[in-house]
């Protein structure tokens, strides 16, 4: 998916920002929240990204079986919610009252044919274009006029199908560019640039030109940099898109470690088999609706999906 240069610098400068901490409590009459800087921990504890353990996951969250967002769950901690969302351009509806949720520590996939509209949806909640009706909610509280770097600010990380990396600097100045703004503590700074090179298995590599990096080596480089803001979601755009089958790998391994850090993850990407082998749910988009929503296998089994979708002979 092809995104103008000016909305990905955002995303990365956004992401990069000073780390806020939202306070649970909107500020006293009055929608806007109460956000104060919080000085970032050192190191988390987490081990190397192919072994961490895995967190608890919070099973109470049900949508509502009519299609619509649960109110139960759109207004708790730890969920991106999306409720309603319309889009059209010109006179042509692209998204027709969609919603949606993923929970933090889950992977949820965003698929569908050419022309269903999953992108269009994909950008609006990253930010990329504003709805024209609906809520998109961040932990219960509307997001849906927010610019990008705001979001990012907030917890929403995204990472573009495009290398997003700086392509002058190496991979471990690349992350310190964040780290220079999230953590001002010098030797606290070193500590977690450390870690998130470790963590990634990227420490080898920490002088190396960002340009030099192959197409797995730059993913875990951008996701360690994304991860110095410390976001509580990460959008991922078309992550599978010409990497090698090594790369493919990597990535899955990637996507895994950031579910066991309590980090929710939202995938859109045309590799059907790769996305649905490795998330627990995913929404699948048809002429601008959600035409189902559930785990994997119940995709695949969908006669719907299959009719419109993946074909009868498809397997996982």
């Amino acid at each position: 998916m092809a995104v103008r240069f000016f909305p990905d610098l955002a995303a990365v400068v956004g992401a990069g920002s000073l780390f806020w901490r939202r306070q649970r409590r909107p500020a006293e009459n009055s929608g806007a929240w109460v956000i104060e800087k919080e000085v970032p921990e050192t190191s988390p504890d987490v081990r190397d990204w192919r072994g961490a353990e895995p967190a608890g996951q919070d099973d109470a969250f049900v949508a509502a079986g009519d299609g619509r967002v649960s109110s139960f769950y759109a207004a708790s901690e730890g969920v991106l919610c999306v409720r309603q969302l319309r889009k059209a351009y010109k006179m042509r509806r692209i998204i027709e009252d969609v919603s949606m949720y993923v929970r933090r520590g889950e992977a949820v996939g965003l698929l569908g044919p050419n022309g269903a509209g999953k992108t269009t949806l994909f950008y609006m909640i990253s930010g990329l274009v504003r709805p024209d009706a609906g809520r998109i909610e961040l932990d219960g509280h509307d997001v849906t006029r927010l610019p990008m770097y705001r979001r990012a600010r907030l917890g929403i990380g995204y990472l573009p199908q495009e290398p997003s990396i700086f392509r002058g600097l190496s991979v471990e100045d690349n992350i310190r560019a964040v780290l220079e703004i999230t953590q001002r503590d010098r030797r606290k700074r070193e500590l977690e640039l450390e870690a998130l090179l470790d963590e990634f298995d990227i420490k080898a590599l920490r002088k190396s030109p960002s340009v030099a990096l192959s197409g797995g080596e730059r993913r875990r480089c951008e996701i360690a940099r994304a991860l110095a803001s410390r976001p509580a979601f990460i959008l991922l755009d078309e992550p599978f898109a010409g990497v090698d089958p090594i790369a493919v790998a990597d990535i899955q391994l990637l996507v895994h470690h950031l579910k066991r850090r309590g980090i929710g993850v939202l995938i859109t990407d045309h590799n059907v088999r790769e996305t649905l082998g490795l998330i627990d749910r995913a929404y699948i988009i048809h002429a601008g609706r959600v035409l189902t929503e559930g785990a994997p296998e119940e995709i695949v089994g969908n006669a719907d999906v299959r009719r419109f979708y993946l074909g009868d002979d498809f397997q996982l």
